[in-house]
């Protein structure tokens, strides 16, 4: 069984209201939607509340108390917008955070809590950097999503619960802890039972058959009879390191060595699953809110933590600090098969070759940029835009060999680009052609060379190419699409040779 934390902010509209505008702090204030021809109350600020105006009240009733109140607006999808960007800032404790709609976030800890000292530490610290944000809350730590909700909304400041003890820790609580409708609490209050210790204990068929299948639902869901999952806000990476730090870490020495701790632990957990990292992105969660990252990626499964060192370090020098970074992340969220390889003494060693040719082309790439450098094989097929893929790493290969019986462009265009020629008979080269309003005259030229399509996609369409050289001595490669027999053929420009 996992560990939850449920966090409640039970202003955080209010508390949002007075961050954008700091002289509402000690003011009465409500925001407002229309709801069936009225103007209702959604949420008031602490002065209003003492004022006896409270969420669900009319407007209109509430200035006739305060005729002094300040009303906004409220905008839709506002809360959930709030508590989404909450839950990303949240991932610095957790790789697993989400929303809990209307005023509540979910955060599955599991495994989380010892960097921090413990849960007792973890969920002060929380709760410390949420009210310097400005966010008033409460939460709490139990194994279910359902008693960690009760308890940090009904249970006193903050608790956390020791594993295996949530059933008795709802006892106490009223049945709104189990988030029930309010017909099935309106029935509960009218037999007497005001707290679950009353009920809980009851056969589940007594229960469901007095108040229907939620409140089973529920309890089972608070007490992990059940399974409760929650639907995070980023997935969680399946390969992951992470480094909380003490103090906040401000110098290039101290980032250099949080890098090395975190790449040897993703490069040990790689090795034992026979795997290796294409794409790693080392982040680092500054305090003042902000995050800054870098990326790197490779040309073939990597696990070799000084090569990574090295592409990585010509990258750290973007990672601005400012005030300090508290939690250092590396993530690889593209992984490959790597199995251990045996070299041969007495045979060609290529794979060693090939290593050292990938880390060659990473670090140029990480230097350059990752899309600097592209490397091509041969497709089967016959028209020359079609007839060669991007090979994604080092290890693809193909059966298909690249054809040298005949010229082919230095520089290809990916698409043909159309030209008006002049051609005195059919299947000869054009005597000039003009291309984006430039005039060429052919001085020389050969063809042509027929190419035709693959017979599954379109067996009408030919193409007849000519190698021309124009009186400036550059050449092109220029084909005529169609045949003068069945209607006017097209000519276009495909590549360039010098």
């Amino acid at each position: 069984m996992g560990r939850y934390l449920s966090i409640w902010l039970p202003q955080l509209l209010a508390d949002r209201t007075v961050l954008l505008d700091p002289d509402l702090q000690d003011k009465a204030f409500v925001l407002t939607r229309a709801q069936r021809g009225r103007v209702m109350i959604l949420v008031a600020s602490d002065a209003a509340i003492r004022e006896g105006i409270v969420p669900g009240l009319v407007l209109a009733d509430a200035r006739a108390v305060l005729p002094g109140l300040l009303v906004f607006g409220d905008k839709p999808g506002q809360a959930e917008e709030l508590l989404t960007g909450l839950a990303l800032w949240c991932l610095r404790f957790t790789p697993v955070a989400a929303i809990d709609p209307p005023d509540g976030l979910v955060l599955d800890i599991s495994g989380c809590a010892h960097l921090w000292g413990g849960e007792v530490a973890y969920l002060k610290e929380l709760l410390h950097r949420l009210r310097q944000a400005g966010y008033r809350a409460r939460a709490a730590i139990a194994d279910t999503i359902g008693a960690a909700w009760a308890l940090a909304r009904y249970g006193q400041d903050n608790p956390v619960i020791s594993p295996g003890t949530q059933l008795e820790a709802l006892l106490a609580l009223p049945p709104a802890a189990l988030r029930l409708e309010p017909l099935v609490l309106e029935r509960l209050q009218k037999l007497g039972l005001y707290r679950i210790g009353h009920f809980i204990h009851m056969p589940g068929t007594v229960l469901r058959r007095r108040f229907g299948p939620q409140l089973t639902e529920r309890i089972g869901l608070a007490t992990g009879q059940l399974i409760e999952s929650c639907e995070p806000v980023l997935p969680a990476p399946i390969y992951q390191e992470r480094l909380p730090c003490l103090e906040p870490v401000r110098t290039r020495t101290a980032i250099d060595i949080a890098l090395r701790q975190l790449l040897q632990q993703l490069c040990n957990r790689l090795l034992q699953e026979r795997k290796g990292l294409r794409h790693a992105v080392f982040k680092g969660y500054r305090i003042d809110g902000a995050l800054e990252q870098v990326s790197i990626g490779t040309n073939r499964a990597v696990r070799d933590v000084a090569h990574l060192l090295k592409l990585f370090e010509q990258q750290l020098a973007t990672i601005t600090p400012a005030l300090g970074i508290e939690l250092f992340v590396l993530e690889a969220p593209v992984v490959e098969e790597l199995p251990v390889q045996q070299e041969t003494l007495w045979q060609d060693p290529g794979g060693e070759r090939d290593t050292q040719l990938a880390g060659l082309l990473d670090r140029i790439a990480g230097r350059m940029g990752e899309g600097a450098i592209h490397r091509y094989l041969p497709a089967e097929h016959y028209w020359p835009e079609r007839a060669i893929k991007a090979a994604l790493s080092l290890q693809d290969k193909t059966t298909t060999a690249w054809r040298t019986d005949r010229p082919r462009p230095v520089c290809l265009l990916p698409l043909p680009e159309k030209i008006t020629v002049s051609v005195p008979i059919p299947d000869y080269p054009p005597l000039s052609f003009t291309s984006k309003g430039q005039l060429h005259r052919v001085k020389k030229a050969d063809g042509p060379e027929r190419v035709e399509c693959e017979w599954w996609l379109d067996q009408d369409r030919v193409r007849d190419y000519y190698y021309v050289e124009d009186e400036q001595g550059a050449r092109y490669w220029l084909f005529r699409s169609g045949q003068y027999d069945e209607h006017t053929p097209e000519w276009y420009l495909h590549g360039y040779f010098a």
